[in-house]
């Protein structure tokens, strides 16, 4: 428990394992589709790419062309997708993804429907429901063939508000799922201390998140960027999903400290 993942050709099936079990992968947020950063996400040594189209303009196309891509390197691509639609959730992973995050996801409702479409594939209409609610079972056959179809499917919740934090406990005991990813712009803007990540509050339930989940054998972590030593104290109690930083920002903070020492070092510092 709480080892690393410890193997370099991660595909969904071996992430969802990782995930449920404790042990720890690390990924980052991907923005680019430039051929040449996919094989600087080879060089790091990355469990899962991190894609996201709910903040960034990438269409099915190209999406498809960098899940398969990654699958391709040994890096399982996740995919967030725009909002908790189950038929994204279904294009996403039509498309080459290992596996889904739906954003801000609130009630039961919303995870069971995405567990429909991630885990029960391809039930749909009113068999799904059935099954969903629990009014009717799969045949002994079809049980077999939905499970392992959809062993390599990964499904992830982001968590990012206090009604989710409210009901986590109901969230979590849906089957099937595999992780909560904190949100914590979006969390500390609905706990009401908005990019306060070292507030009390935030802390708290960060903390409360990390520990039910755990307790649930539900994979969680945190897309964080700003400070490492964070990273670092919220593993230690229990988050394994290590989401790290993006593309973008670490470029960007790269330059941006390069081209200070630059100017500085030739007077044109302002």
């Amino acid at each position: 428990m709480g080892d690393p993942i410890g193997r370099f050709n991660v595909d969904g099936e071996s992430l969802s394992l990782a995930l449920r079990g404790g042990r720890r992968v690390y990924g980052t947020c991907i923005t680019s589709i430039a051929p040449h950063w996919l094989g600087m996400a080879s060089e790091l040594r990355l469990d899962f790419a991190f894609l996201d189209t709910e903040h960034t303009p990438i269409d099915r196309g190209t999406l498809s062309w960098l899940c398969r891509y990654y699958r391709e390197l040994g890096i399982a691509p996740i995919v967030r997708i725009p909002s908790p639609d189950p038929y994204q959730a279904c294009c996403a992973l039509d498309g080459g993804a290992s596996g889904i995050i739906a954003p801000y996801v609130e009630t039961v409702e919303q995870v069971q429907s995405l567990r429909g479409a991630v885990k029960l594939r391809p039930l749909k209409g009113d068999r799904l429901t059935k099954i969903l609610t629990g009014e009717d079972l799969p045949e002994p056959e079809l049980d077999r063939y939905i499970h392992e179809r959809n062993a390599g499917n990964v499904l992830v919740i982001n968590v990012e508000s206090r009604p989710a934090l409210d009901r986590l406990d109901d969230l979590l005991a849906v089957p099937g799922l595999d992780a909560v990813l904190i949100g914590p712009h979006d969390l500390s803007c609905s706990l009401g201390v908005p990019e306060q990540y070292g507030h009390p509050t935030f802390l708290a339930a960060v903390s409360t998140i990390i520990s039910k989940s755990r307790a649930a054998n539900v994979g969680v972590g945190l897309h964080y960027s700003e400070d490492t030593n964070r990273e670092i104290e919220w593993a230690r109690e229990g988050a394994n999903f290590i989401v790290h930083s993006s593309d973008q920002h670490a470029a960007r903070m790269a330059l941006r400290a390069e081209f200070d020492v630059l100017r500085r070092s030739m007077g044109d510092a302002q």
